[in-house]
């Protein structure tokens, strides 16, 4: 990942909206929800969530596929996983080893007591 790509992502995440609906489709995978769900969980009129997550798909955030009349959306997790690679890439003053852990677990193993 390019430093023009990290920023375009951390910039897509930087509103209280689109971040906590990236939080809950990443609580939802990989089932992934439909917009409309997603809409009435965070409590968003259907016209402005469509915006945030156009800006998500475009930051790489989230993907979406059409199931019949809805879309539902997923967390793109390779997005999320190499993002956090981005982060740690140069980690610990030459000690790569301790930020080992965020490279090599599943983001099912990540602590998720602070869920939506």
């Amino acid at each position: 990942m390019e430093i023009k790509s990290a920023i375009d992502s951390f910039a897509a995440l930087s509103q209280e909206t689109r971040l906590e609906a990236y939080r809950l489709l990443v609580s939802h995978e990989p089932e992934g929800l439909p917009a409309g769900e997603i809409a009435r969980q965070l409590d968003v009129p259907h016209n402005t969530l469509s915006a945030h997550l156009s800006v998500l798909a475009r930051a790489g955030w989230v993907v979406s596929r059409r199931q019949s009349r809805s879309i539902i959306y997923r967390a793109n997790l390779s997005h999320m996983s190499e993002t956090i690679r981005f982060l740690v890439r140069d980690c610990c003053a030459g000690h790569p080893e301790a930020c080992e852990p965020f490279l090599t677990c599943s983001p099912g193993d990540w602590n998720t007591e602070d869920k939506p």
